[in-house]
C-alpha cells in the first residue's frame, strides 16, 4: 500500500500547525484545566472560520463533508498541539454517528459535543462546554436533556470528565454505531500519533541545549539510541493509521483501526516515557510544558477501548482473515 497526502490536504494540516503554534495551546491547556474556557474558545473559533469544526460534517448540514484521510489528518495536528476539549468526539464520532441530525449544522458552525458510550467512556468529556450531550449503548443512541454534572478525577488534568445524570433521555436517528465508534477509534489514534511526535521533537530539542561533560546530551549514544526507537515506532503508527483511514467503513475497518490505537497508544508511551528521562527531574514536574503531554498520552492509551479489548478485537479478526490492513 502507498498513500501519501496530496497538495491541497497537506497544506491544511500545514496551515493548522501554524495556527495552533500562533496560538499557545500550552497556556490554553492549562487554562482549560482549571475551568478557564475563555482562550479554548477563542482557538475553536479560528478552527471553526477553516472549516475544522465542519471536516466530516455532510455539506448538507454546512460542512465538508471530507474523509478518513483528512480527518486523520487534522487530529494528528491537533495532538501535536496537545490542544484539550472533546476535539475527538466532535470531529470524528457524531458526525459519524448523527449524519442526519440538524444539530450537525451547529457542530459545523464551532459548537462542539460530547458523549457518554457504554462500555468504553463512561464519563463524558468537557460536558460543561458542550452544545449537546449524547448517550450511546449499542445501536440506542439518546441526547441528554436536564443534565446534572459531577466532575471526576482524571491522570490529565486537562480531560475533564463528567459523570452525567439527566432528567430526560430523547431517542434520536442515528447511523451504525459500531462504525461510529471506529472513527473515534482512529481519531484518538491520530491524535495519539501528533502527540508522539511532540513529544519525540521536545525530547530532541531539549538534548540538542542540555550540557554533561561540556557536550550536548543528545551527542551521547545512549541517547541516541532512545530516540531513534521513538522515531522508529512513531514511524510504524503512521502506515496503520494511513491503512485505516482506507479500510474503516468496510469489513476489515474495525480490526484496522484497533491496529492502529494499539501501535499509536504504544508509541506515544514509548516516546512518554524517552522524553521524560532525557529531561530528567524537571520532567517530573507539573510546571513544564511537557508534563501536559505526558498525561494526556497516559490517559488516551486506554481512552476509547483498553489496549487489551483493542488486541482482543484484532486477534478475533485475523483468526479468520488475514488480509493486510488497508485492503
Amino acid at each position: 500500500m502507498k498513500f501519501a497526502p496530496d497538495r491541497e490536504q497537506q497544506d491544511m494540516a500545514d496551515t493548522l500547525r501554524d495556527l495552533l503554534a500562533d496560538a499557545g495551546t500550552a497556556k490554553i491547556a492549562r487554562a482549560w484545566s482549571d475551568g478557564e474556557a475563555a482562550p479554548w474558545w477563542e482557538v475553536w473559533r479560528e478552527l471553526a472560520e477553516l472549516g475544522v469544526t465542519g471536516l466530516t460534517v455532510p455539506q448538507a448540514r454546512g460542512g465538508l463533508e471530507l474523509g478518513p484521510v483528512e480527518m486523520a489528518l487534522c487530529l494528528e495536528q491537533l495532538g501535536y498541539a496537545a490542544l484539550p476539549g472533546p476535539v475527538i468526539e466532535s470531529l470524528a464520532f457524531l458526525p459519524r454517528l448523527l449524519p442526519d441530525s440538524p444539530w450537525l449544522a451547529e457542530l459545523a458552525g464551532g459548537a462542539v459535543g460530547t458523549a457518554v458510550v457504554a462500555g468504553h467512556l463512561p464519563c463524558a468529556l468537557d460536558a460543561d462546554q458542550a452544545g449537546a450531550v449524547f448517550r450511546c449503548d449499542g445501536d440506542d443512541v439518546r441526547r441528554l436533556g436536564g443534565i446534572r454534572l459531577q466532575r471526576v478525577e482524571s491522570f490529565d488534568p486537562a480531560r475533564r470528565l463528567f459523570t452525567v445524570e439527566h432528567d430526560t433521555a430523547e431517542p434520536v436517528a442515528a447511523a451504525d454505531a459500531g462504525a461510529a465508534f471506529d472513527h473515534g477509534v482512529l481519531g484518538c489514534a491520530a491524535y495519539l500519533l501528533g502527540l508522539g511526535r511532540r513529544l519525540l521533537d521536545t525530547a530532541t530539542d531539549y538534548v540538542k541545549q542540555r550540557h554533561q561533560f561540556g557536550r550536548p546530551v543528545g551527542e551521547f549514544q545512549a541517547v541516541k539510541h532512545h530516540l531513534a526507537n521513538v522515531l522508529l515506532e512513531l514511524e510504524f503508527v503512521r502506515p496503520l493509521v494511513r491503512g485505516a483511514c482506507l479500510s474503516i467503513g468496510g469489513p476489515r475497518g474495525s480490526r484496522d483501526a484497533s491496529a492502529a490505537k494499539i501501535a499509536a497508544g504504544e508509541a506515544a508511551r514509548t516516546a512518554a516515557r524517552t522524553a521524560l528521562q532525557v529531561h530528567g527531574a524537571i520532567g517530573y514536574t507539573a510546571e513544564h510544558d511537557l508534563h501536559l503531554w505526558l498525561t494526556k498520552a497516559t490517559a488516551l492509551r486506554t481512552a476509547w477501548g483498553t489496549p487489551a479489548w483493542h488486541r482482543a478485537r484484532v486477534a478475533t479478526a485475523l483468526a479468520t482473515d488475514a488480509t493486510p490492513i488497508g485492503t
